[in-house]
Parts: C-alpha cells; sequence; structure tokens
C-alpha cells in the first residue's frame, strides 16, 4: 500500500520516519533528511554532552521503530524517504564537535560521502539486515565513520 504524503504527514509514526516531510523530497531525499536534520543539531549543540548523546542513543532506538513500522506499513525494505536515519547518522557524526560552519558542513559531506558510498561493513548491513534495525544501523555505522574521520580532521586542523 503507497501511502499519500498527507497520510504520511499526518500519522506521527511515519511523519517523523519521513523526517517531518523532509524525505518527500523528489530528488535526493536522505540529503534533504540530512539538511533538515541540522537545524535540530543546532538546538541540540546547547546540551551537556552527556545530554546530547542520550538523545543520540534515544533517537537512534525509536528509530527502529518508526523506520520499521513505516517501511512495514509502505510494503518496502527501505523506502528512499525514510530518513530518520539521516537524522540519527549525522548526529552521530556531530557527536563532541565544536560548533560553527566548516564542521557542520564537513560532518555533513562525510556523513553523506559514508552514507551514499556505504563501505564495508555499511554495505553488508544495508544488504543483509531488514527491518527497523537494518535501516538504522548502516546510518549509524556511516555516522560513527564520519565522527572517526571528522574528529581526526579536527585534530589535524587544531
Amino acid at each position: 500500500m503507497k501511502l499519500s504524503t498527507k497520510r504520511i504527514l499526518r500519522n506521527p509514526v511515519h511523519c517523523l520516519a519521513f523526517g517531518f516531510g523532509s524525505g518527500l523530497a523528489p530528488k535526493a531525499p536522505g540529503t534533504f533528511g540530512t539538511l533538515a536534520a541540522v537545524p535540530l543539531f543546532l538546538l541540540l549543540s546547547y546540551l551537556s554532552l552527556s545530554e546530547y548523546i542520550f538523545v543520540v542513543i534515544f533517537a537512534s532506538i525509536v528509530g527502529i521503530y518508526f523506520c520499521g513500522q513505516t517501511a512495514k506499513d509502505l510494503r518496502v525494505h527501505d523506502h528512499p524517504g525514510i530518513v530518520w536515519d539521516e537524522f540519527a547518522g549525522f548526529w552521530i557524526t556531530m557527536i563532541a564537535v565544536p560548533v560553527s560552519w566548516w564542521s557542520v558542513l564537513l560532518g555533513f559531506a562525510l556523513f553523506r560521502l559514508f552514507d551514499i558510498w556505504k563501505p564495508w561493513p555499511i554495505k553488508w548491513v544495508d544488504q543483509h539486515v531488514h527491518g527497523g534495525v537494518g535501516i538504522m544501523l548502516d546510518d549509524v555505522l556511516a555516522g560513527l565513520l564520519a565522527f572517526g574521520v571528522l574528529h581526526l580532521l579536527i585534530g589535524l586542523i587544531s
């Protein structure tokens, strides 16, 4: 069953899975979903590190349900419009990163690179782990990889 835009946005679980509608972009919904995660990251950056990490873990855990239920309702493995995983993946990338325009831009670019490229083990997870866990896990891994590279680059620049 294909859901209409109106129905997606009216259902709270689907609305969250579709990144408050950002995943409805006709082209590059993952990129638009990640862009939508940026202003929320800027708000979350005012939290303490432990509070921020708690929110990121919570978002990742509830994302398993949001993404899994929405994919099940749409009868697909991972609908391109499901972008809550991009939100969580980008927020993982940005853990403990000093907030500046260049760090956000670099974090965004690195996360999108690893999410699209899907180096091992991300590609394996994307192909073999299904449901909400699979939808979330490949982006969590892309976020962790981008996190590592971003912190390495920040360390080299500092």
